[in-house]
């Protein structure tokens, strides 16, 4: 006896419960958009990381459909190393996000990373086609998204453009969505938001929900997940760094040398957060020998300063640095900071952004201790 593979219907089914049952849906609007939008029809071939791996799906593979609907990032284009640039994101970051914007009837929104096409279609669902405006920097991206809605029965306004620049020639908005990952928050999406008006975006590897006020400032917390969204491209043509090609760099570069004392829980989530928010440019990764001994390895392309963290135990490491930059020195306060006010969780920050593009995280309902972030 066989068993009947399950439908696009079933699957779609199955994966609003989950979605619901996590805590992730929870409004009828966004619930009733992820139970109806073809996910499937926006991502005819993809790949899929898993446990070092890549996977690819094709439209058509026994496999295809199952994995078009299940909770993790469908990549779909990627650069000339190798490192994806479009993805239909994780199902269940896609609908915290959405959840996060509070949408009301009729809100006009810019949705900033077109990428598939499926998060538009979801937006259109609940706000009507009209409502919705969607940009991509790449134009093939944003013709194939274009087609899939289409196909889907869903007509956003669509074009290819600078995300990072928002669309002005259609604001102001009610609401801003960002799909990809930026290191500050741009003062066009502030002038494009209408006072009372809310902005969504991966900032380091934060999502932000931030209120645009009367005075052209934004203000506001961080959800509890954290994210790393494929960064923003001025270009088609840009290329990305990678930790991988610094790797050889930053471990055989020689500098000052000296033994720190450091904050307690450096190797938890939370550090992550401060130093994605302090240093946004730096590209940060970890080694671990053939003893388990780990080094935190830091590295700004621009200067070419770099820094070496050795664990010498959970509490003191060895610190090898060299360059204009003093890397660690940098995010050091910010960290002693967060053991010291008891290593508060990512949503317990807030941060506020001004006209001029100043950037200022504070810690809520602690002290008055602020950290204006550099640009």
């Amino acid at each position: 006896m066989t068993t009947e593979a399950p439908t696009a219907d079933d699957l779609r089914r199955l994966m609003t419960e989950r979605l619901v049952a996590a805590g992730h849906l929870h409004s009828a609007a966004w619930v009733a958009a992820f139970a109806t939008v073809p996910r499937h029809l926006f991502v005819p071939h993809f790949t899929v990381r898993a446990k070092g791996t890549r996977h690819e799906y094709k439209q058509g593979d026994p496999s295809w459909l199952t994995a078009a609907y299940s909770d993790a990032s469908l990549l779909t284009q990627f650069d000339a190393s190798g490192t994806a640039t479009s993805s239909s994101t994780e199902l269940a970051l896609m609908a915290i996000m959405l959840e996060a914007l509070d949408v009301e009837a009729d809100d006009k929104v810019l949705d900033n990373g077109l990428g598939t096409g499926y998060q538009s279609a979801l937006l259109s669902h609940v706000l009507g086609s009209p409502n919705v405006f969607s940009l991509d920097i790449d134009p093939a991206l944003v013709s194939a998204a274009t087609d899939a809605l289409t196909n889907a029965g869903f007509a956003p306004n669509t074009t290819a453009g600078d995300g990072l620049a928002g669309w002005p020639e259609q604001g102001p908005f009610d609401r801003l969505h960002a799909s990809f990952g930026v290191g500050r928050i741009p003062a066009a999406w502030l002038a494009q938001v209408r006072p009372g008006g809310i902005i969504v975006a991966n900032i380091g590897c934060g999502i932000v929900r931030l209120t645009v006020g009367a005075d052209g400032r934004a203000t506001g917390g961080f959800l509890p997940t954290l994210a790393n969204f494929m960064m923003a491209r001025p270009t088609t043509e840009t290329v990305n760094a990678t930790a991988k090609e610094h790797v050889g760099t930053v471990m055989k570069a020689k500098g000052q040398v000296r033994r720190i004392n450091l904050p307690n829980g450096l190797n938890t989530p939370g550090p992550q957060f401060l130093a994605s928010l302090a240093q946004p440019s730096v590209i940060d990764f970890t080694l671990t020998n053939d003893d388990g001994q780990q080094t935190h390895c830091f590295y700004d392309e621009a200067t070419r300063s770099w820094a070496r963290l050795t664990f010498l135990d959970l509490r003191v490491a060895r610190l090898e640095c060299d360059g204009p930059r003093d890397l660690w020195g940098e995010r050091e306060p910010l960290l002693t900071h967060w053991a010291l006010s008891g290593r508060p969780a990512p949503e317990q920050y807030g941060l506020t952004v001004d006209a001029n593009g100043l950037h200022t995280l504070w810690l809520a309902d602690r002290d008055e201790t602020s950290f204006a972030l550099s640009a």
